[in-house]
């Protein structure tokens, strides 16, 4: 029945497990699907693409959101009107400083919202930060994994190519890296009261484009889909997938079994 599935995403109303692992393509979403248990596709609407399934014994949603925060911003609200208390964000990114390596994960401590969205919900004042819980979770899942990993301040930015405007000032601020939806996630998540952060692997360690004012206005040189990437993102799928499960263990340790 229609009225039994959420009106943009498509996703059933109730039944989804309350912990998801968000990601931008449904491509992704179906590869971290596969390493789920008993892994089933629950609907697949736009750039919608949900899944769930368990990991080691968790029931886990995984959904993508396709490119860019205002799209995002759509299927992070009606996993929380389904239910999903708990939201990690695993994503790709460029680095923005020296020593953060392709194929490396960044964990995100907080994101500046320059996402094209939030800032018609909510004052540019207000923070976008990830849940303490969430970055503690998953930088110990990457230790667990050897998982190269940097934590730090992300920016998300509306726009993917370069344009004229200067940018150094975020460069000089010491930001980690660059993406396109994470904030929108953290200021949802403040706003529902919801468990949320998030995890990039870097796709382009060659962020500095941005900040220079000789540099070409495209992003002909850019290439995701590099071995070193592929490797990240593989250990990153199976790092934020083990953030999830610490964090269900820590609630339940704590008496509460949401």
């Amino acid at each position: 029945m229609t009225q039994d599935l959420l009106p943009v995403t498509r996703i059933p109303r109730t039944g989804l497990p309350p912990r998801a692992l968000v990601v931008g393509d449904p491509a992704r979403a179906a590869a971290v699907a596969a390493l789920l248990e008993g892994a089933e596709e629950i609907s697949y609407h736009r750039e919608y693409r949900v899944f769930s399934g368990s990991w080691k014994g968790l029931p886990v949603t995984v959904a993508s959101h396709g490119v860019g925060a205002p799209g995002a911003i759509l299927l992070f609200q009606e996993l929380a009107d389904a239910g999903v208390r708990t939201l990690l964000r695993f994503g790709t990114a460029g680095a923005m400083q020296p020593g953060i390596r392709d194929g490396d994960l960044v964990i995100a401590e907080a994101a500046v919202r320059d996402d094209g969205v939030t800032q018609q919900l909510l004052p540019p004042e207000y923070p976008a930060v990830s849940a303490p819980e969430a970055v503690f979770a998953l930088q110990r899942a990457a230790r667990e994994a050897a998982a190269p990993h940097h934590r730090g301040i992300v920016w998300t930015r509306a726009a993917f190519q370069p344009g004229l405007l200067p940018l150094v000032a975020y460069d000089r601020a010491g930001l980690a890296a660059i993406e396109m939806e994470l904030s929108a996630l953290l200021v949802t998540a403040s706003l529902r009261g919801l468990v949320a952060g998030g995890v990039l692997v870097v796709d382009g360690a060659n962020a500095d484009e941005l900040v220079d004012e000789e540099a070409p206005l495209s992003t002909g040189n850019y290439d995701p889909h590099r071995e070193v990437v592929v490797r990240g993102v593989e250990r990153g799928a199976v790092v934020s997938l083990e953030a999830l499960r610490l964090l269900a263990a820590e609630r339940a340790a704590e008496g509460d079994f949401a």
